[in-house]
């Protein structure tokens, strides 16, 4: 597996020199290598002795703005949503927080609101390359004093920087954890006003998490220096362990959590048995051209593969990964970003972290590492609440690499067996029977009450069968054996096995040893895999993986013959069962837009396009494709009614407003 750049390598991107009260933005800078010492080590300074002097109290800070009115003047929004207002409120009182809120959902609003309406600088910490760039961009279209501190800026650039912040002459400043833990950074925002510290993508400060990323442990000193600074760290990926280890980590065991569902209902998720993955991925496509969208998959060589593909049946497709050079990459992701219809393949731990609103498709040619990877990854489709489609094809072929990838790894035992239990969630979700996206959140602790409608599994005829006996059979496993043993040692007495362990445990005696074979290896591992996504059985992180009952009310009816249960499994090992070769599923959901309004929507979007590249910034930081979308369905013909338009703030009016008009009436 290529590591790529994946969302926890990255380094702080400049926007370019910082104006005093000039919003329009400068030119964009290349992405660049990680703010890494050489050796590999955490740069970072001890916490600072007591001689330092306190950083400004919270308590002396007064509110600078209304939040509502700066929601609507500087950003063009008319309303909060989910838990944004009460986020904002707490933060703005001078309360600190942990931020749970799927991506596309507005957790950047929850901090940039606030350091608006607080007294001094918020400070970002995030590890994204792109993100901070798009961030920068936008907030400097939307009339915030935005920047960025990293190892790119000439000596006087930086300087400049620092003197804007001195004279209070920035809102927002992004840097990376690395920037901020280097020896003299945080002695110098000591002596400024603080309106709040911001930790991005804070699921990298956990060994459990996904993307642990060790900087992110020194972040603590925040707590230390800073404690009546408001600290509110956010992410989009983080089950409830991980939530506890973040709190734990970051000093927030005593402040709020707030939680917002995982669900992104815009993404209709569609998965399907791998037969020759370069056709079904064209047929896929095939009615998606001129759609922005990201292409996954395992390995180097089959990302340049793919993108040749692609290309070779038209499509406008670039690579991307860690063995291309820093200038093709630049090139490849300054492209998707900037230009419409551009299809990135990229290596499946690749984390762009891109701010980019209109990717209508994330694609998987290969398993991901974890549910939680490809929760994140599939995130990056449809952040604009339009509708977007998460596809991936997967077969038996996928796992086995995925499990040597974490064998061969250095992390300790412990931790091996935690990445083998997110990669058997990630599995159990792919075999799933029932709504995959009830599945996808019962992962991160969420019930969603009934069938989605937007999944392949709630779309698509049903195929699963009666597992019922099979599935007590597992059950009358896990139980006779103890109920401590994982599903290979459980799978091997079911198939009669004649192994070490078997041998040495006596469990050839047990009365269910040899009874299941109805059923190969693989269709007994998705059945058990299935029996814990379903909550029938749990996987002890604790005993090493070891499976026990799951709730009485499953468990009990279905071992009294009380209740039934129907199962999707895969093809005996002797069969192989003909996969289609085109692309059956339901149709892509498509933008709702009348033929009229379309092709308003499409001169607004050569407008754009225009003012973008005037500019050097990627079109979505002018408008994003939901705002044009409302201007072509409502047709303003005055300031104060494109004023309305929801992505419209105030500076944007001014600055695009006439153009925009004039637009609309064909000039």
């Amino acid at each position: 597996m290529d590591a790529g750049w994946n969302c926890c390598d990255g380094e702080v991107i400049s926007g370019g020199p910082i104006p005093s009260l000039d919003p329009s933005p400068g030119t964009a800078a290349t992405p660049l290598a990680a703010e890494h010492p050489a050796s590999g080590a955490a740069p970072g300074p001890q916490p600072a002795p007591p001689s330092v002097p306190p950083a400004t109290s919270a308590t002396s800070l007064a509110p600078l703005g209304d939040p509502a009115q700066v929601l609507q003047e500087v950003f063009g929004y008319g309303a909060f949503r989910g838990p944004q207002a009460e986020i904002v409120a707490h933060v703005v009182e001078g309360g600190s927080a942990l931020v749970l809120m799927p991506t596309g959902g507005g957790k950047s609003l929850c901090y940039q609101i606030p350091a608006l309406c607080r007294t001094g600088v918020g400070v970002v910490v995030s590890p994204l390359i792109a993100l901070m760039q798009d961030q920068v961009e936008g907030l400097r279209q939307a009339g915030v004093r935005a920047a960025a501190l990293n190892s790119s800026l000439e000596p006087s650039e930086a300087a400049g920087i620092w003197r804007a912040l001195e004279q209070g002459e920035l809102d927002l400043l992004y840097v990376s954890p690395e920037r901020l833990l280097s020896p003299g950074f945080l002695d110098r925002l000591s002596q400024l006003p603080l309106a709040l510290f911001a930790i991005d993508e804070a699921h990298c400060v956990s060994q459990w998490g996904h993307d642990f990323r060790p900087e992110y442990l020194q972040l603590a000193v925040l707590a230390e220096r800073f404690s009546a600074i408001p600290r509110l760290a956010l992410t989009a990926t983080a089950d409830p362990r991980t939530r506890e280890e973040i709190r734990e980590r970051l000093q927030l065991q005593q402040h709020r959590v707030f939680l917002a569902s995982f669900d992104r209902p815009n993404i209709r998720y569609l998965l399907r048995d791998k037969d020759d993955a370069r056709s079904q991925l064209l047929a896929f496509l095939a009615e998606r051209r001129g759609e922005a969208g990201i292409v996954y998959a395992r390995s180097r060589s089959r990302v340049d593969r793919f993108a040749a593909d692609l290309r070779a049946a038209g499509f406008d497709a670039v690579a991307y990964h860690a063995g291309l050079s820093a200038e093709v990459r630049s090139s490849a992701l300054n492209r998707f970003r900037r230009e419409s219809g551009v299809v990135v393949v990229a290596t499946i731990a690749f984390g762009m972290g891109i701010d980019k609103p209109d990717v209508r498709f994330v694609a998987h040619v290969d398993l991901p590492k974890s549910l939680e990877a490809y929760y994140q990854e599939t995130g990056r489709a449809g952040r604009d609440g339009l509708p977007a489609v998460a596809w991936m094809v997967h077969g038996a072929g996928d796992v086995p690499q995925l499990r040597r990838f974490i064998d061969d790894s250095e992390a300790g035992q412990a931790q091996k067996q935690v990445e083998h239990g997110k990669l058997d969630a990630l599995i159990a979700f792919s075999e799933a029977s029932d709504c995959r996206r009830q599945v996808l959140l019962r992962h991160f602790g969420e019930a969603l009450a009934e069938p989605c409608g937007n999944c392949d599994l709630c779309l698509e005829p049903d195929t699963s069968t009666d597992m019922t006996e099979a599935a007590r059979k597992a059950l009358s496993a896990v139980y006779r054996s103890g109920q401590r043993f994982g599903a290979a040692h459980l799978v091997d007495v079911l198939l009669g096995g004649d192994t070490a362990r078997i041998r040495e445990l006596g469990h050839s005696s047990l009365s269910v040893y040899g009874i299941g074979k109805e059923l190969d290896r693989n269709q007994w591992r998705s059945l058990i895999r299935q029996l814990v996504a379903k909550g029938y059985l749990l996987s002890d992180a604790e005993s090493r993986g070891g499976l026990r009952f799951g709730s009485d009310s499953l468990v009990k009816p279905l071992l009294k013959g009380e209740a039934s249960l129907a199962l999707r499994l895969p093809p005996a090992a002797k069969e192989r069962r003909q996969a289609p070769r085109g692309e059956r599923g339901a149709a892509a959901p498509t933008l709702e837009l009348a033929e009229e309004g379309r092709e308003r929507f499409e001169v607004l979007r050569s407008w754009r396009l225009e003012q973008a590249r005037s500019q050097g910034v990627p079109p979505y930081v002018v408008f994003h494709d939901r705002t044009l979308i409302e201007i072509a369905s409502r047709q303003p013909t005055t300031l104060a009614e494109l004023g309305t338009v929801t992505g419209v703030g105030q500076a944007k009016l001014e600055r695009y407003g006439e153009a925009v008009l004039q637009v609309l009436d064909g000039g």
